[in-house]
């Protein structure tokens, strides 16, 4: 009886050893293919440091911008669709804050500071 066990056993070993078998899902989740955005062409924002109420923010093309303003600590402070180049920036205060810019399938992104 155990010589048939131990056959058993064996021929189950050797049946399994020349299957591919199934392999675990990675923890990750699978990447998804982003897209390296382009920086924004001749983009100027002036005056920086900022020491009055607007700020200036111009590029090559001139399209629509998209601006965002987060503390450094990345709570985002102002959302602004900009169809001009003039910024509202007077109901912030003195600091130090990352400015992120889109225009069309371009992107940005600058230290700004307040005084």
């Amino acid at each position: 009886m155990k010589k048939i066990y131990l056959l058993l056993t064996f021929v189950g070993l050797i049946c399994l050893s020349f299957t591919s078998g199934m392999q675990a899902q990675p923890n990750t989740p699978p990447r998804q293919e982003t897209k390296a955005l382009q920086k924004i062409d001749g983009l100027r924002v002036f005056p920086n440091p900022a020491t009055g109420d607007i700020l200036y923010i111009t590029s090559d093309l001139q399209l629509t911008k998209t601006v965002k303003i987060f503390t450094v600590l990345g709570k985002q402070v102002l959302f602004k669709v900009l169809i001009g180049k003039e910024l509202n920036i007077s109901n912030l205060n003195p600091g130090v804050y990352v400015i992120k810019i889109t225009e069309g399938n371009s992107q940005d992104t600058l230290k700004l500071i307040i005084e």
